[in-house]
């Protein structure tokens, strides 16, 4: 298993949730998050003045998947996600070394 962490703009999560709802992958939590990469923050205009968002809002997409379903959960948001332009987001695969559903005490991929 792989815990999957996705940080994408707002405006891009419906097209990646469809996506992976379409390809079975359903479990996800997601969560509200500024940040900013290399690039130090978005140039924008408010009111027509020109600023930097030095932490622009982002949302990170949590996904603990199987090892079959990675490639295909990294696809998806890629095809996504991307618009082309600085501040699309990245994305982290890490190992999961185990999971329990609190429920029932399941273990391991089943709880996926």
């Amino acid at each position: 298993m792989k815990k999957i962490e996705c940080v994408v703009r707002p405006m891009r999560l419906h097209a990646v949730k469809t996506a992976l709802a379409e390809a079975g992958i359903t479990g996800m939590t997601v969560t509200d998050v500024r940040g900013t990469g290399r690039g130090g923050g978005v140039a924008d205009t408010l009111g027509g003045m020109a600023y930097v968002a030095a932490l622009p809002p982002k949302v990170k997409i949590e996904i603990v998947a199987s090892d079959d379903d990675v490639e295909t959960v990294i696809h998806l948001v890629l095809e996504h996600a991307r618009t082309g332009e600085p501040g699309d987001g990245k994305i982290f695969v890490l190992p999961a070394h185990n999971a329990l559903r609190i429920r029932t005490g399941d273990t391991g991929e089943a709880v996926l």
